[in-house]
C-alpha cells in the first residue's frame, strides 16, 4: 500500500482527523526544518483551511478524491496565488503571484493540504540546492551531505517525513537526482504531459513538473491527477493513459535496455547496486538487453548550451523595472538594470546567463547553439532507435551518492558532470524516474533510473512498482512524522 493510500485509509477509519494530521506535520516542520532546511516558508492557514474542509466531508460520510487530505508541498518556483514565490533568489524576494500554477489549481480542487514551499537552487540552476539564497537543503540520511538539486527541498521534506509528497521541476535531472540522493522516488514526466503554466521558467523546452514521493505507487497516483490537458500551455497534451490501474501488471517478457554509455565512469558501489537490481528484474521475468547509444556522448554539452541559452532569454525579464528586486542606488536606467541584476542574481545564475548570451551572440550562434540543436536531433533519433530494441531503459540516476556540502564551490564543472545520466531524457522529452535500489558503504541511498518512450509513464512506473515489491522496504530516516 502506498503512503497516500495509508494516509487516506487512516483518515477514513477515523484514526485521526485531517486537522490533527496536518498539525502533526506542521509541528514536525517546526521541530526538524531547522536541521534539514527543506522548507523556505510554511502555509499553516492554507493547510488548516483545507484540512477542515476534508474533515467536514468525512463527517458527511463522503469518499475522498485520490489525493484529498494528504499533506504535501510545492517547490518554490511553482506559482501560488497569495503565497510568496521566490525561486529562492534575492531577485524575487517579496514577490506574491496574482495567479496559481495549473498543477496547484488541480491539486486545490483535489483537496490537497499545502504545508509550504520547499527550498531549491536559485531559479533551479544547480545540483545541490546550495545556490539558494536561503542556504542549501540537507540530506536526512546524513546531514553532512547535500539533498541534491535543484528540487532538493522537496526530496529532503519527503525523505525526512515532513510531507507525504512534493512537486518539483526537472530541467536536467532536478527531480531525479535529489530523489536518488535522498532515497525516495521521483518522476520526470514526458515533455507536455504536465502543464508548465505557472512554473517560473528556466529553460522552456526542457522544464517539466513532476512528483517526488515515497514510492512508485504514490508517484503514479499524483501523476494521474496532475497530467490533465491545459489549454493555457501550448505544449501541454496531457497524459496518454492513467498509470495507477496498470501498476499490478507483471513485467514478464518486458525488454529492459542497458546502454553501455550510461554505465561508463559510474562508482563501483552504484554499479553493483544496479547489477543487483538487474537480477531482480530477471527474476520477475524481464529480459536485459545490452546495446550501445553513441549519441549520449553529446548530451552534456548540448544540454548546457541549450539550457543556458534559454535561461539567458527567460531571465531577461528581471530588470528591476516591472517587478522583483531593484537596487537602491543608481545613476540612470542602464546603471539601474546592471546593478539590479548583479545584486539580485547569485553567481551560478549569472554564470549561466553569461554563457547563454555568449552562445547566442553574433559569430558564435552557428558554432554553438545551432550545432547543439542539430545534435539534439541526433539524441532524439538515438532514443527512438533504442526503443525499437527494448520497452524501457535502465541506467544509473547519478554516477555517485550524495556529495558533501560545499562540493559545488570547489569545481562547478565537476558538479555539472553529475548530471551526465539525467540530461539526455530532458533533451529528448522522455519520461524517466529514479527509485532507490540500495545503499553505499556509508548508508547513503543509490538511485536507479528507468526511462520510457514518450508518454509511456505507465510502463516505467509499473516496472518500478514491481521492483519495489520484489526488493523490499527501504531505510526510513529518524525525522518528521511517523504514521
Amino acid at each position: 500500500m502506498s503512503m497516500i493510500q495509508v494516509v487516506q485509509a487512516k483518515l477514513a477509519a477515523g484514526e485521526f482527523s485531517c486537522r490533527e494530521l496536518t498539525c502533526a506535520y506542521l509541528d514536525a516542520i517546526g521541530r526538524d526544518n531547522g536541521a534539514l532546511n527543506a522548507y523556505v516558508r510554511t502555509t499553516p492557514d492554507v493547510a488548516l483551511e483545507a484540512a477542515d474542509r476534508v474533515d467536514r466531508k468525512l463527517a458527511r460520510g463522503e469518499a475522498l478524491l485520490p489525493l484529498e487530505g494528504v499533506p504535501m508541498t510545492l517547490k518554490d518556483n511553482i506559482s501560488t496565488r497569495g503565497v510568496e514565490t521566490t525561486c529562492c533568489s534575492r531577485m524575487l524576494q517579496g514577490y506574491v503571484p496574482i495567479y496559481s500554477a495549473f498543477v496547484w489549481e488541480v491539486l486545490q480542487k483535489q483537496g490537497a493540504v499545502l504545508l509550504g514551499k520547499t527550498n531549491m537552487d536559485e531559479f533551479a540552476m544547480g545540483s545541490s540546492s546550495e545556490t539558494s539564497c536561503f542556504g542549501g537543503s540537507l540530506n536526512p540520511h546524513d546531514l553532512s551531505r547535500v539533498a541534491g538539486g535543484s528540487s532538493g527541498g522537496a526530496a529532503s521534506a519527503v525523505a525526512g517525513n515532513l510531507a507525504v509528497y512534493g512537486l518539483g521541476s526537472d530541467t536536467g535531472g532536478s527531480i531525479r537526482q535529489p530523489a536518488s540522493f535522498c532515497g525516495v522516488t521521483g518522476l520526470k514526466p514526458s515533455y507536455g504531459a504536465v502543464s508548465r503554466f505557472g512554473l517560473v521558467a528556466y529553460a522552456s523546452s526542457l522544464d517539466q513538473i513532476g512528483p517526488i514521493a515515497p514510492s512508485a505507487g504514490d508517484c503514479a497516483a499524483i501523476y494521474d491527477v496532475i497530467s490533465e490537458y491545459d489549454p493555457m500551455d501550448s505544449t501541454c497534451r496531457g497524459r496518454r493513459e492513467a498509470a495507477l490501474p496498470r501498476l499490478e501488471e507483471g513485467i514478464r517478457g518486458m525488454k529492459i535496455g542497458m546502454p553501455e554509455e550510461y554505465f561508463s565512469g559510474v562508482r563501483p558501489e552504484v554499479l553493483s547496486a544496479l547489477e543487483s537490481a538487474g537480477e531482480v528484474f530477471r527474476s520477475l521475468g524481464a529480459e536485459l538487453v545490452p546495446f550501445r547509444l553513441p549519441a549520449l556522448q553529446y548530451a552534456l554539452p548540448v544540454y548546457y548550451i541549450l539550457a543556458c541559452a534559454e535561461a539567458a532569454s527567460n531571465l531577461g525579464r528581471y530588470d528591476g523595472i516591472r517587478y522583483g528586486y531593484r537596487t537602491a542606488h543608481y545613476s540612470g536606467v542602464h546603471d539601474m538594470v546592471c546593478r539590479t541584476r548583479t545584486e539580485g542574481f547569485g553567481k551560478e545564475v549569472q554564470r549561466r546567463i553569461l554563457l547563454g548570451n555568449y552562445v547566442l551572440s553574433s559569430g558564435y550562434y552557428d558554432a554553438y547553439y545551432k550545432k547543439a540543436q542539430g545534435l539534439r536531433g541526433a539524441i532524439v533519433k538515438g532514443f527512438r532507435e533504442a526503443f525499437e530494441k527494448c520497452d524501457i531503459i535502465m541506467a544509473p540516476t547519478v554516477p555517485m551518492t550524495a556529495f558533501p556540502q560545499n562540493f559545488t564551490g570547489a569545481d562547478p564543472v565537476e558538479t555539472y558532470l553529475t548530471d551526465i545520466c539525467t540530461v539526455p531524457v530532458n533533451i529528448a522529452g522522455l519520461p524517466a524516474l529514479s527509485t532507490p535500489c540500495g545503499y553505499d558503504s556509508g548508508g547513503l541511498p543509490i538511485g536507479m533510473q528507468l526511462i520510457g518512450n514518450t508518454f509511456c509513464e505507465a510502463s516505467i512506473l509499473t516496472a518500478a512498482h514491481q521492483y519495489e515489491k520484489a526488493a523490499g522496504q527501504h531505510k526510513a530516516t529518524k525525522w518528521g512524522v511517523t504514521l
